[in-house]
């Protein structure tokens, strides 16, 4: 009996603890990224060399955005993942929700002020190794929902972003830092595509905030 009642009160305890934690967790945030510790070994696992082939990159060479399951394509199905309260209508379109940008911790209601922001910018895997990939390869990378890649973010903070690298552009919010660096790293490692030098010494500063 006595265990019985014990079972029970850590099983309201559990929901106790999930009716706090819940609210918190109301935005959601990309897959797979790795603990600090893991960042930085493969931050020094990384190959570091200066970019090359930056002269022949072309978005058109990275499809998207694909379609993922029904009507949704990536984009729409980013910000279904990543947004609370989301609805959308036949076309997948969001009729509903609200978005909390990491990158600056804007909130926003409207879908048209939220980019699906490529952490590693298309153009910087490009000059980082992916002018060496087949199209089918890029397509991938550009549509990647498994890893850290994709993020919903305020349109204007991402456009501000724009194809630069952390030694060139941080993310507005000091606090963002750290989870900033720990995907950036953990794209640059999965996809084998190298760092150059200025690069590499900003994501181990921003790795030392965590």
């Amino acid at each position: 009996m006595k265990q019985r009642l014990l079972r029970i009160t850590l099983a309201l305890a559990a929901v106790s603890v999930l009716t706090i934690v819940l609210p918190e967790s109301a935005y959601a945030t990309p897959p797979n990224i790795p603990s600090a510790a893991t960042a930085t070994t493969r931050l020094a696992a990384l190959t570091v060399a200066a970019e090359s082939h930056g002269s022949t990159y072309d978005r058109a060479l990275f499809p998207h955005w694909i379609t993922i399951s029904g009507t949704c394509d990536t984009r729409e199905t980013v910000l279904k993942r990543d947004g609370t309260g989301v609805t959308v209508n036949s076309s997948c379109y969001p009729t509903a929700g609200s978005w909390k940008s990491p990158y600056d911790g804007a909130t926003w209601t409207s879908p048209s002020d939220v980019d699906i922001d490529h952490m590693v910018p298309l153009a910087e895997a490009w000059a980082s190794g992916a002018w060496a990939w087949t199209t089918a390869q890029r397509q991938t990378y550009a549509n990647d929902l498994g890893g850290p890649e994709l993020w919903a973010v305020t349109d204007n903070v991402n456009q501000s972003k724009g194809d630069k690298d952390p030694a060139e552009w941080k993310p507005p919010l000091t606090s963002f830092y750290c989870t900033y660096a720990r995907a950036w790293i953990q794209v640059k490692w999965y996809y084998a595509l190298t760092v150059d030098s200025a690069e590499k010494s900003a994501l181990t500063s921003m790795l030392a905030t965590c």
